[in-house]
């Protein structure tokens, strides 16, 4: 399950904006940290120093595909 949630970090804790299911109760969740662009320092950067910041985020979790690699749209719609 995936889902986008909203919260606060205040005095070392994150508050969040809405309750969560009662269904994850005492399980372990895995968090991504993601900054709110309206309160980042990136909303201060050039659009291409932004997309380069992006790119070399994103690297990090890009997969080597081999060099014979082709994607077939109608394989990956049969799924």
């Amino acid at each position: 399950m995936s889902k986008l949630l909203h919260a606060t970090y205040h005095n070392g804790s994150l508050i969040l904006d809405e309750k969560l299911d009662s269904a994850l109760e005492g399980q372990k969740l895995t968090l991504m940290l993601v900054e709110d662009a309206e309160s980042s320092a990136q909303s201060e950067m050039e659009p291409k120093e932004r997309t380069q910041k992006f790119l070399e985020w994103a690297q990090q979790y890009s997969a080597k595909l081999p060099p014979d690699y082709k994607f077939d749209r109608e394989e990956a719609h049969e799924r």
